[in-house]
C-alpha cells in the first residue's frame, strides 16, 4: 500500500519497498553473466575440500540446462563465474538454484543450520541469495574474466593465477590467450559482490602485464549432454 505524506500530500513508498527493488535481477535471454556464489560460513573450505562433488553437479546440471562457461574460480569459501545462457534462455536462478542444492546434497549435515532455515527444511552450506551482474560488452566482459582469473592472487592463496588450479584460467593458457606470466601479485581493486553488504561496484583490476585476449564465439552450439562447441572446439566448457 502506497501512504500519502499528510503535511503536503506526496505519495512516498515505505523503506521495505526500496529495500525490495535492490534485489531485481536483470534476466535477459542469450546473454552473459558474471556471478558471485558464497558459502554461509565464510571461514569454510568446503568448495575446494569437496571439488569433485561440485564438478559432478555442474556437470549433471549443463546437461539438464546447458550453459555456457565463459569463466570461471573456485575459492574456499566463494565462486566467481562468467555463463552465457543459451538464446531464448534466461533462467540462471533455476541453475544455480540445482546447483546449490545438488551440492548440499552430497555433503554430510554437520554445519550449523539456523532455526529459520531448519523450520524451511533448509540447508546451511550456502548464502542464499548471489550476486549478479549483466555484461554489458567486450570491455565489461575482459574485465570480469580477469577479474575472476585473478582472484586467487587477490585473496592472497597464490602469488600468481597459474598456480591456483581451481580456475579456467588453465583453459585459456592452452588455448595462447594467456601466458604463465599473467596476473602476479599487484594492488587490485574492485569486489564485484564478495561485500558482506552485497553491492556492486564495476571497477577494474590491476593485475595483468598483458590484457587478457578473449576469442568469444559469435555462434554457440548446444552439443551433446548440454556442454557448449564452437567451431568443433568444447574446451570453452570447461570447469575448473
Amino acid at each position: 500500500m502506497v501512504r500519502r505524506d499528510r503535511s503536503n500530500g506526496n505519495e512516498y513508498r515505505p523503506v521495505w519497498a526500496t529495500t525490495l527493488m535492490r534485489y531485481r535481477r536483470a534476466v535477459i535471454p542469450g546473454a552473459s553473466y558474471f556471478f558471485t556464489v558464497n558459502l554461509a560460513d565464510r571461514s569454510a573450505h568446503l568448495l575446494v575440500h569437496r571439488i569433485a562433488d561440485l564438478r559432478a553437479v555442474v556437470r549433471d546440471v549443463r546437461r539438464a540446462h546447458p550453459f555456457m562457461i565463459v569463466a570461471w574460480v573456485v575459492l574456499p569459501d566463494h565462486l566467481h563465474a562468467v555463463w552465457t545462457l543459451p538464446g531464448g534462455d534466461a533462467d540462471y536462478a533455476t541453475r544455480w538454484g540445482l546447483i546449490k542444492a545438488g551440492f548440499s546434497r552430497r555433503i554430510p549435515k554437520e554445519e550449523r543450520i539456523r532455526s529459520s532455515r531448519a523450520r524451511k527444511g533448509e540447508r546451511g552450506i550456502w548464502q542464499r541469495r548471489f550476486w549478479e551482474h549483466l555484461i554489458r560488452d567486450e570491455r565489461d566482459l575482459a574485465g570480469h574474466v580477469d577479474y575472476i582469473h585473478y582472484n586467487p592472487v587477490k585473496h592472497g592463496y597464490v602469488n600468481r593465477a597459474v598456480d591456483w588450479p581451481y580456475s579456467t584460467f588453465h583453459r585459456d593458457l592452452r588455448r595462447g590467450d594467456v601466458t604463465k606470466d599473467w596476473g602476479v601479485r599487484e594492488d587490485a581493486v574492485g569486489d564485484f559482490g564478495e561485500e558482506p553488504c552485497g553491492r556492486a561496484h564495476n571497477v577494474g583490476v590491476r593485475a595483468s602485464p598483458q590484457p587478457t585476449v578473449l576469442h568469444v564465439p559469435t555462434r554457440v552450439g548446444w552439443g551433446d549432454e548440454g556442454t557448449p562447441t564452437t567451431h568443433g572446439h568444447r574446451d570453452l566448457g570447461d570447469f575448473p
